[in-house]
């Protein structure tokens, strides 16, 4: 078979730099170490990081909070945009500015916390026109989440005249993201919070109401007073069986968190007396053609050069850059919810 392109800018044996997670008696450790390609898992594509994110998921990998990792040692990162070096795959050519969110990144396959990220080609995006490396991090997982959010939210008829959405745990990435794209779309969103330090933030994305945690009330009623046409939910556990009382009648919940548990104990009379719905939200394994249709709502549209109305135009405000040297220190943060927006991290250094 002709190998389409060869490599051009790395040496097969070159090391680089990568932030790699392992495992010893039990316990997940993480540190950066020198790496070559052949250290990698295999894949017809490698890139060139320019930047990474960090996600929640990110965050239970590194520290071991959570049984993320399914193959140790693993490099970390689940998103990472870049500059094809060497391609395989008659799709992709060197110099081409590429993303990659999700799939077995960073969980089972080495992901986009390193120098160099070698990928299968089937997960591969073209950067979509009228974004950045930049913006793609800045948007990365959480961002595409939010979107495909919804986009399966809508596929379910759900429309700005059809009442409030919720967003809970809204300083959150996936939420500070899902805020801005509702309020563009027309959605009269009330934000779900428990820091009351940070409603002018959420105010300022868009929020048109802030519910703080300890004004609410969730009561024990197999049905509570109908509020909500939509609800976006990053928690899980007491708050999304709140969420499924609380529904107005065919009302539609896009579940995609567990910061608060992965239990949920509710009873079927939301889904038979008021037609709840309850979507699961898996952004990891999102087949392509779907993948690309989400990545493009976040972009431009082609026909007229604009932002679409899931562009979040207020990305530079939740988002924040670190160095790659600076990741560890960003982890035990997340998990503390002392964190806001999005966080990413410059793997290239722009000079």
């Amino acid at each position: 078979m002709t190998k389409y392109f060869e490599m051009q800018s790395i040496n097969q044996m070159k090391k680089f730099t990568a932030y790699q997670i392992s495992e010893q008696e039990g316990k997940s450790s993480a540190r950066f170490v020198d790496l070559s390609l052949d250290d990698l898992d295999p894949g017809e594509i490698v890139i060139q990081t320019h930047y990474s994110s960090v996600n929640y998921k990110d965050a239970l990998a590194a520290t071991g909070a959570g049984k993320v990792i399914r193959r140790f040692p693993c490099v970390g990162g689940i998103d990472v945009s870049g500059v094809v070096t060497s391609s395989s795959d008659a799709r992709f050519k060197v110099g081409d500015e590429v993303l990659v969110t999700g799939y077995d990144m960073g969980v089972a396959h080495d992901g986009g916390y390193a120098e160099y990220v070698r990928v299968p080609a089937d997960w591969v995006v073209p950067l979509p026109q009228g974004l950045s490396l930049f913006d793609a991090m800045a948007i990365g997982t959480a961002g595409f989440t939010a979107a495909l959010s919804i986009h399966r939210l809508e596929q379910n008829e759900l429309r700005p005249e059809n009442g409030k959405v919720i967003v809970t745990g809204a300083t959150g990435g996936v939420a500070s993201l899902a805020i801005q794209m509702l309020a563009q779309l027309g959605y009269h969103v009330v934000a779900q919070t428990s820091k009351d330090s940070e409603h002018e933030y959420l105010k300022s994305l868009g929020a048109s109401e802030i519910l703080s945690r300890k004004d609410l009330v969730m009561g024990a009623r197999p049905l509570e007073k109908a509020q909500w046409a939509g609800a976006l939910d990053a928690v899980g556990g007491e708050t999304l069986a709140w969420l499924t009382r609380t529904m107005q009648q065919n009302g539609v919940i896009a579940s995609f968190g567990n910061a608060g548990g992965v239990e949920l104990h509710t009873t079927v009379l939301p889904f038979i007396l008021r037609g709840v719905r309850l979507i699961g939200i898996d952004s990891a394994a999102t087949a392509m053609p779907l993948r690309h249709q989400i990545w493009q709502r976040l972009a431009t549209d082609p026909s007229t050069g604009l932002r679409t109305g899931l562009y979040p135009k207020q990305l530079a405000q939740v988002a924040h850059v670190v160095p790659f040297a600076g990741l560890p220190q960003v982890f035990p943060l997340m998990l503390q919810g002392k964190q806001r927006g999005r966080t990413v991290v410059e793997i290239k250094s722009a000079a």
